[in-house]
Parts: C-alpha cells; sequence; structure tokens
C-alpha cells in the first residue's frame, strides 16, 4: 500500500494500528528470509546496532523531564522524583504479578502452537520467546505507540502511528534476521496495546494533560534504556515487570499537581 494512500486514509480511528500490525509482519517476514542467510557473528552485530539505538532513543525521551506543564504541575525537582517513584511502585506491581514471567509464558505457548507437528529444540523456543518478548517491549513501549494511539484516539488522525509503523517496520527487518519469527508474534501484543489506548482515548482523550503525557514518555524512556541494556546482554533487566510504571506516572503526577503549592 502507497505511503500516500495510508495518510490518506489517517482520519479512519485505528487503521494507524492496523497498518503498523502489518508491517510488522511484513518486516519480519523478509528478517528471517535474510537471517537464513546472515552468519550468527552479523545478526549479533544488528542486534547490538538496535541496541544502541534504543538506549539513543531512551535518553531523547527522558528530554520530557524538563516539559514545560510537568515542571509547572510537579515543580522543578518533582519530574525527576515522579518517574523514580513511578518506577518503583510498577516494579513491586509488576514483579508480584509476574507479567514478565506471563508474558514469556504467553511467548512459549504461541511458539508450541505454530510450530505443532513440527520438531522443535528448546534453543529455538528460547529464540522464539526472546524475540517475541524483546519486539513487543520495543515496538510498546515507546511515546510513539502511547502518543500516537491517543492522537489516533481523539481523532487528529494516524500519522503518528503511520510514521511509528514504517519504522518498525524496518526495525522488524533486522529483530527478525536475527531472533526469527517470535518478531512477527509481537504484532499481537502492538496491536492489542494500541487498541486499548485507542479505545480509551477515544473516550477520555482530550482530558488527558500534557504533564501527563510527559510524564508517560519520561518513564518510557527510562524503560526503554532497560530494553537497550538487555539487547546488549549486559544485562536480562525484567522490562515488562516494569510496565505498570507508565500507569503510575500519570497518577501521580496529577496527585502531585493537586496538591497545594
Amino acid at each position: 500500500m502507497p505511503v500516500a494512500l495510508l495518510f490518506r486514509l489517517d482520519s479512519m480511528i485505528g487503521i494507524g494500528t492496523i497498518v503498523n500490525i502489518l508491517t510488522i509482519l511484513a518486516g519480519s517476514a523478509i528478517g528471517v528470509l535474510l537471517g537464513a542467510r546472515l552468519p550468527d557473528k552479523t545478526n549479533r552485530t544488528v542486534t547490538d546496532a538496535l541496541g544502541l539505538v534504543t538506549l539513543v532513543l531512551g535518553g531523547l525521551n527522558l528530554a520530557s523531564l524538563g516539559d514545560a506543564k510537568f515542571v509547572a504541575a510537579a515543580g522543578v525537582a518533582g519530574p525527576f522524583m515522579i518517574v523514580i517513584f513511578a518506577l518503583l511502585l510498577g516494579a513491586i506491581t509488576g514483579s508480584l504479578a509476574g507479567i514478565e514471567t506471563r508474558l514469556e509464558g504467553f511467548g512459549g505457548w504461541l511458539q508450541a502452537k505454530l510450530s505443532r507437528g513440527k520438531v522443535s529444540t528448546s534453543a529455538g523456543r528460547e529464540r522464539f520467546i526472546t524475540g517475541y518478548v524483546n519486539a513487543s517491549l520495543i515496538f510498546a513501549i515507546g511515546p510513539m505507540a502511547i502518543l500516537g494511539s491517543i492522537s489516533d484516539g481523539i481523532g487528529q488522525g494516524s500519522n503518528t502511528l503511520i510514521i511509528k509503523s514504517i519504522l518498525d517496520g524496518f526495525a522488524s527487518i533486522a529483530f527478525a534476521a536475527s531472533l526469527g519469527w517470535g518478531v512477527a508474534a509481537s504484532a499481537i501484543t502492538v496491536g492489542l496495546w494500541q487498541g486499548l489506548i485507542t479505545l480509551a482515548a477515544t473516550f477520555a482523550g482530550d482530558f488527558i494533560p500534557g504533564a501527563m503525557i510527559a510524564a508517560i514518555t519520561a518513564t518510557g524512556g527510562v524503560l526503554m534504556l532497560a530494553i537497550g541494556i538487555r539487547l546488549l546482554n549486559l544485562k536480562k533487566i525484567a522490562v515488562a515487570d516494569l510496565l505498570p510504571a507508565l500507569l503510575f506516572a500519570p497518577l501521580l503526577t496529577w496527585l502531585v499537581s493537586a496538591l497545594p503549592h
């Protein structure tokens, strides 16, 4: 589908997420075909490059700590403290709920369903789960996923999600070349996550203050840094267990802004 046509369809609520799902699937298919022809060292180097890019994106998102609306609502030191407490509360909630374990379990279940009747090694299963979890986190946590879905839901168009779709498509090629079909399965997570945000924004998007959006973006930046560290094999941070922080960040922002200054 030509890019120009995609932008003409951007007024259709939900089209951005649909396009995103399709580009992830298409990119993953291309990546799997390319990956079979590349040496392991090349695949590892590609993953390292994506890890570095993710670190850069995470660092850029941290600039939202200085957002004028965020500072006005929480004070000069407030944004940093909000992100810290959001991460702490998110880590406690996510680890108790076992989000990372459940996400990996779902990835294993998908792998078993998709490989039914075929012999699957433990290495192949682990590779699928790793591809699914890492790609799901990267494609769903970024601010473009959240802000684009909100914009889509309140009727401001799907341009952001369409741009994200193009970027995710190319990223899927690189990821799938290294991690295989598990990357394609992340389209399920992206569809559910962005669809839910779009639906919620349809009813409440106009009432989300800019300070809350900045809080989500800054917190998401920290999570992206954690994903980058994970991709570089420096430490396997349970990023999925930190996901509730994205809910605590705007909630804490609202609570702090409601206090007398």
